[in-house]
Order: C-alpha cells, then structure tokens, then sequence
C-alpha cells in the first residue's frame, strides 16, 4: 500500500513539473492551507521521532552500563535518564553545524545499519547460549493495532519521495527503486521481527537490542551500532523542524544565526525534557504511526491523486485502490491511536 502511495506522489508531480516537494503537492492540490497542514504534520512527527532516537539512545546506553547513576547533591538520576541527558549533550555539538552534509553521509549508512544489526542478532541466536526455541503466545488479537502501527512506523518516510524522484536523473526507474525500496525495508524489519520471536518469545523487548545478552561480541556490536544511529540522525530529524520555525518569523530575526542557534538549542531541550520524563519507545512510535505516519504515508497522497487527477469523478480500478486503502488508514489510524494511549495510560 505504501509502495503504491508513493506512486501516486510520483503521478502528482508528473501532473505539473513544477511541483518539487511533499508540500508542493499539498498546495497544488488544497491550497495554502493544505501546504501549512501537510508541513505541521511532517514536523510533528520529526519531532517525535527525534524524541524517540533519544529514548532509544537512553536505553540501550543503560543495558550497557545498568548500574550507572549520577547524583547530584541529594537528587539521584538513575542510569536511563543520565544517559539521555549525556546523549544530549553529546548531539549538542552537531545542531551548531548549519551544513549536515557530513552527518548526511554517516546516516546514509542506516540499511547497512539495519542489516549489521539484524546479521548481529542472527549470529548470537545461532551461536550463542539463546538459541530460537523460545515458546510464546504466537497470536494476541488485543495487541494487534499496537503491531500494525508499530509496522506501520517502518514505512514512513513518504516527505522526501518527492525529492528522490526530482533528483533522479532516469526518473523512469523510480518505480523498481522505489519497489526495491520497500522490498528491502519488508524483508528487513519482518526478519528481525520473526527472529527476536523466535529467540525470546513473550519477553522480546520493543527494542531487540535490549534482549541480547552483552557479554557476547556479537550483541554489543548490535548494541553498538544502534548506539551510532541516534548521534548522526537526530540533528537531521531536527533541522527541517527548525527550518520551518524560522520561516515564520520576520525578516528581521529568520536569518539572524543567534535566533537560528537559539531555536535549535530550545529544540533539543524540549525533546531531551519529553524524553527524560517519557521512556516509553514502543508507546510513542506506535503513536507516530497510528497518527502520523496513517496521515504521511497513506491518506494524504491518496486525497491528493484525487485532488490533482481529478479522478474521483469516474469509477476505475484505481479509485478502489485508493479507497481501500484510505479506509485502511482510518481504521488502522482510530484504532492504533487508541491502543497506544490505552497501553500507555496502563503503563504509567
């Protein structure tokens, strides 16, 4: 379904050349205030995934080191919450670069990334004390919104196709690369999912990575390379939400490099303070999905095929499609949203 949202995206643009980005189309199809919808949208859920690199940093930093705590005066921060404010204090450095473009190359590394990891986690199942005869229950219905949103977050990433297909110099592959894509991105977080499964059961973590036993080379080298992801990436997660900030301000103050550091410096507070008081990874990406990712990825390039196409005024097989899978957004939307805010009230 999203392989073929990203296909409407394309035929958006293919509809007027001029159009260029995500928010290009959103205009051409509802006006200015689609632009300013589809953009809130876009950097809401930066902005959470930004959050989410940093509890995720926090995490795995204290499966490392789980007796590690600072204590100040007689306030006692415990090992998950010092280490998310040290990771801040480590990417702080990095949202003072205005040019990312070394951070770009780093992070380009993130399938490669994904495939070490999952290769790591294989290795200790097959060669390790773990083994994948782990018994579970293998069906819970309760928990099956919370999954698909969960997947669903995997698939994200519909902002930049617009870009990619712009840039390409033989647009008329972008189809298969956009198919290889996905057929990667599948493959990828379904064998992780069906291996930490097998290798832990009903105890897998929302992050693998906290399951594996550190005392294997292999395990820290997933652990460590997960580690990696949220120093690189969280600058770029940033900067577009930044760079949005800055464009409503006046003239006057938009280009002025102390209200430039000033935002980004209030950015990386803010998302630190979330995640400091909010370590609950699984919860707020299933929230990403359920809203965000439901709104990116599925519903939004389907309203503006329609919009731009005009194709709403005919019955076609594409009309179905497009139907079938705006109904699966809402429902996967109302529904995931749900479960997460319910799993997240128990939790709390």
């Amino acid at each position: 379904m999203t392989f073929y949202t990203g296909i409407l995206l394309k035929n958006c643009m293919d509809v007027n050349p001029s159009i260029k980005t995500y928010l290009d189309i959103a205009e051409q199809s509802f006006g200015q205030k689609g632009r300013i919808a589809v953009m809130i949208i876009m950097n809401s859920e930066l902005y959470l995934v930004a959050i989410g690199l940093l509890i995720l940093e926090g995490d795995n930093l204290h499966k490392l080191f789980p007796k590690f705590m600072v204590k100040i005066g007689s306030l006692l921060v415990d090992g998950r919450q010092s280490f998310v404010v040290i990771t801040a204090l480590v990417i702080f450095p990095s949202m003072l670069l205005t040019d990312l473009s070394i951070l770009s190359y780093v992070s380009a590394t993130g399938v490669v990334s994904c495939l070490l990891i999952l290769g790591s986690t294989l290795f200790v199942g097959a060669f390790g004390d773990v083994g994948f005869n782990a018994s579970g229950k293998l069906l819970e219905i309760s928990g099956i919104p919370t999954a698909v949103s969960l997947y669903i977050v995997c698939f994200a990433g519909h902002a930049v196709i617009p870009s990619i297909y712009t840039s390409m110099q033989h647009k008329h592959q972008f189809s298969k690369v956009l198919l290889f894509s996905f057929v990667v991105t599948i493959v990828t977080y379904a064998s992780t999912a069906i291996v930490g499964y097998l290798m832990y059961g009903d105890s897998v973590e929302s992050q693998i990575t906290l399951n594996l036993p550190t005392r294997e080379v292999a395990a820290q080298v997933a652990i460590y390379t997960t580690l990696l992801i949220p120093v690189t990436r969280y600058a770029l997660m940033v900067t577009p939400v930044a760079t949005a900030i800055e464009s409503g301000l006046s003239e006057n103050h938009k280009n002025k490099k102390s209200v430039q550091l000033f935002i980004r410096i209030a950015l990386l507070v803010s998302t630190t303070s979330l995640a400091f008081v909010f370590p609950y990874f699984e919860n707020l990406m299933a929230i990403v999905g359920s809203i965000f990712v439901v709104l990116g990825s599925f519903i939004l390039p389907c309203l503006c095929f329609l919009k731009v196409s005009g194709s709403y005024q005919s019955w076609s097989y594409d009309l179905i499609g497009i139907i079938g899978i705006f109904v699966f957004g809402i429902l996967a939307g109302v529904f995931g949203t749900y479960s997460s805010i319910s799993d997240l009230l128990r939790e709390t």
